[in-house]
């Protein structure tokens, strides 16, 4: 029986990925009519249609979702063998695949540096994005490693600590309770409040600190990044939880002394149970706990 090739299949999977045939072949540098072609190659190769389209999108077929599945299985143990050969090389080369929750874009180049500088030869791709982003990210298999502020218990993944990330209560420096004695939770339960989004795990610890008080949390208004929270503490919007990274050296902003913070976090390594570290991975992974935790 003939298969579709690989070059094939990673077309296939960029227009799953990137939801369209026209982005597909611009993020591969290829015309649409060749991407075009190609698919229905594969198609005809499958005996099956791969997509059907409902409305303006794209959907996978049942045939579809089984070839993304074998297409991401193939890719995978790819790059495991780049890595095991870069391994054999003494890692002079290949490619490392990290993903992490926002809040870690304030630490993590700063450790990912020194990696890079000691094995120039592997290419390190990194994506920012929200925990739900990133969950998704670890249920697809889509990276070597991630970054969590508070690892997923509905994963099968291996979670390791890392780095302290204590979540603290920031307000605008010229804020009447900034430089006031240890607060109590009861004065800011009256206080506006700017956090992230629901599930997020900065908003989750700081509910419940408030919920075991008995007291509510005061929520003004929703925002989906660190950043926008941060500029709409300046803007005198609301109190804000934050990660002290996110945080310190920011002009402007003020921890306040309260009662119950800062809330002790840990920062996590997090990969795929059941999936052999590649020795890219696990030389950050050794890398990352040697820096942070001496």
């Amino acid at each position: 029986m003939q298969h579709p090739t690989v070059h094939q299949l990673r077309i296939f999977e960029a227009i799953v990925r990137h939801g369209s045939f026209s982005r597909a072949a611009e993020a591969m540098h290829l015309t649409q009519p060749t991407i075009s072609m190609q698919i229905r190659k594969v198609a005809d190769t499958v005996g099956a249609p791969l997509f059907e389209q409902v409305g303006r999108r794209l959907v996978l077929t049942e045939a579809g979702e089984a070839l993304l599945r074998l297409s991401r299985d193939i890719f995978d143990s790819l790059d495991r063998f780049d890595q095991t050969v870069a391994d054999l090389k003494g890692l002079r080369s290949g490619r490392l695949r990290l993903s992490a929750v926002t809040s870690a874009e304030y630490f993590l180049p700063r450790l990912l540096g020194p990696f890079c500088n000691l094995y120039p030869g592997i290419e390190v791709a990194l994506e920012v994005g929200n925990r739900e982003r990133i969950l998704e990210r670890l249920r697809a298999g889509a990276d070597d490693v991630q970054v969590f502020g508070q690892p997923p218990d509905d994963a099968d993944a291996v979670a390791r600590p890392f780095l302290e990330n204590p979540l603290v209560v920031v307000a605008p420096a010229g804020h009447r309770l900034a430089g006031a004695m240890p607060l109590s939770l009861h004065t800011l339960a009256a206080e506006p409040f700017l956090l992230r989004e629901a599930g997020s795990g900065t908003r989750t610890a700081a509910e419940r600190v408030f919920r075991e008080a008995g007291l509510p949390l005061n929520l003004r208004m929703e925002l989906g990044s660190n950043e926008a929270i941060k500029q709409g503490i300046l803007g005198g919007l609301g109190l804000g939880v934050l990660s002290r990274h996110a945080v310190e050296g920011a002009p402007g902003l003020v921890e306040l002394p309260v009662e119950g913070f800062p809330i002790r976090r840990q920062w996590f390594l997090v990969w795929p149970a059941g999936r052999p570290l590649s020795p890219a991975a696990r030389a950050l992974v050794d890398h990352l706990l040697a820096v942070t935790q001496t």
